[in-house]
């Protein structure tokens, strides 16, 4: 899925006004990147105090599946990355033009130039594994300033993103894909991607201050203090402000940005106004408008006959097709802001994007479970958030396609897979191949047996489809009896079994 981010989007959250918390369900918004908490476990976090030290623990507030679907990342060594002289030059002139051209300050230049020095000589003093990792932040940063990326309104975000790689590998432990990252003193998630580093996802950390601005006046100055670190780190494009990703993913370079980010942001700012009563943050909402009205790979908006699709990566623009959940939950991002300021820009965004999904969503039901993206079945989590994302579409506009897909998803994971088989009749002394078909993304399992003795048996993962088991030739002719069973996503078991004739081949 993209692969996946995972099985990781991506995080994303959900939003839901029922009482309940990925832990026990809570009012309001806790946006969990990849499932809605009451739904997934907490992740385990392990944070970097400021003496150095690691520690690990479960933060509610983040949830257990990967942020960003995987999509294969590879080790460091993949990068040809020019010699370290090579790419600090390049990073140390970009910087001192953007000083000499009066578009940072001293102290702005002075603290970067020393960041990034700091880092170059920390490669030389670590381990090869974590060096790779370092190295292959500072090269993000190089090329990027030899593709002229690097203007001022991104330095805070990319000198923090190295100043905390830097941090990690120097002091903190060797991580595993996905692994969620935190710093003391701070709130901001980070998630360690192989050969990335660890790199801020923004969406995390915007649903994470989401839960604070809507959980109720003893967290107001969690989510107050959650934005004062998150707004800064926006940056200018297409116009306006958006929230930018600073590493390769699924082929596209950095920077890039998502939807499902920018309307998260947009949720959080509108909630914070709601919470703290503060006009700035519809004021920075609404500069970050411009990024839904702009194509792609600047914006993440693909306009279609109906209206407009909001991309879920904005180097994904050669698709005809997008990630669902991240699409709705960028109206949904819309529509609050909307809402609670009346800018019209914002619900004229919201009613081109309501009317593409409208259209789009019927046909990421296969019937019996939901797509990702189109011939790609949601995980579990996924599943689930998209549930979530189409039961508040259909509170806020009461659509039937909203209202329906959301009731067949939820009967999804209750129904058992549906099994078929088509294959009646197998050459003896040969090895030959049962077809059948699943309804279903399932783990699915076949038992070949002769006069109740089991002669084969093994299982696999299958999307829903038609798909085949190579099964060994068979000695004796006659008639056995084929089982299969499988068991969805959700657990949801299911059997079917038929005769198998094997028959001696026919003279050619």
């Amino acid at each position: 899925m993209m692969t996946g981010l995972e099985y990781t989007c991506i995080g994303a959250f959900f939003r839901y006004r029922i009482v309940g918390v990925w832990l026990a369900l809570v009012v309001g918004t806790a946006f969990a990147l990849g499932a809605f908490p009451g739904t997934a476990r907490a992740a385990r976090v392990v944070e970097l105090a400021r003496d150095g030290r690691p520690t690990v623990r479960d933060d509610p507030l983040v949830s257990l599946s990967a942020m960003t679907p995987a999509p294969g990342v590879a080790d460091a060594s993949v990068h040809q990355a020019p010699a370290r002289v090579a790419v600090g030059r390049t990073v140390l002139v970009h910087l001192a033009r953007l000083y000499r051209s009066h578009q940072i300050d001293r102290n702005v230049y002075r603290a970067d130039r020393a960041s990034f020095i700091s880092a170059l000589a920390e490669v030389k003093r670590l381990s090869r594994p974590r060096a790779a990792e370092l190295k292959a932040v500072i090269w993000n940063l190089g090329a990027m300033a030899a593709g002229g990326k690097f203007i001022p309104s991104r330095l805070p975000a990319l000198f923090l993103t190295l100043d905390r790689n830097r941090q990690w590998w120097r002091a903190g432990p060797l991580l595993s894909y996905g692994q969620r990252v935190e710093f003391a003193g701070s709130q901001l998630v980070w998630e360690y991607y192989p050969g990335q580093g660890i790199e801020l996802q923004e969406l995390g950390s915007f649903g994470k201050a989401d839960w604070y601005c809507t959980a109720g006046p003893k967290h107001a100055a969690q989510c107050g203090a959650m934005l004062t670190e998150l707004i800064p780190l926006a940056a200018e494009r297409s116009g306006g402000l958006t929230w930018e990703y600073y590493f390769e993913f699924d082929g596209g370079a950095p920077p890039w940005t998502s939807a499902m980010s920018q309307g998260t942001a947009l949720q959080t700012l509108a909630d914070a106004f709601r919470s703290l009563g503060n006009s700035e943050y519809l004021q920075v909402a609404r500069r970050a408008l411009p990024l839904f009205s702009a194509a792609p790979p600047s914006g993440i908006a693909v306009r279609t006959r109906l209206g407009a699709r909001y991309l879920q990566y904005s180097f994904a623009a050669a698709r005809t097709e997008d990630v669902l959940n991240g699409f709705l939950q960028s109206l949904i991002g819309l529509h609050d802001y909307a809402d609670v300021s009346g800018n019209a820009t914002a619900g004229r965004l919201f009613a081109a994007g309501d009317a593409e999904a409208r259209a789009e969503v019927p046909h990421f039901d296969t019937g019996a479970w939901s797509l990702f993206q189109p011939g790609e079945e949601d995980s579990l989590d996924y599943h689930k958030l998209v549930i979530g994302f189409l039961r508040q579409l259909c509170t806020i506009t009461a659509a039937p396609v909203y209202c329906t897909t959301a009731r067949h998803f939820e009967l999804d994971l209750k129904t058992p897979p549906a099994l078929q088989i088509f294959t009646a009749r197998v050459p003896a002394k040969s090895s030959s191949t049962i077809r059948f078909d699943v309804s279903k993304l399932s783990r699915v399992g076949i038992t070949v047996l002769d006069d109740g003795r089991t002669v084969f048996r093994t299982s696999a993962e299958f999307s829903h489809g038609s798909h085949g088991f190579v099964v060994p030739a068979l000695a004796r002719t006659g008639t056995y009896i084929v089982r299969l069973d499988a068991t969805d996503l959700a657990g949801n078991y299911s059997q079917v079994s038929s005769n198998l004739y094997v028959a001696h081949q026919r003279p050619q």
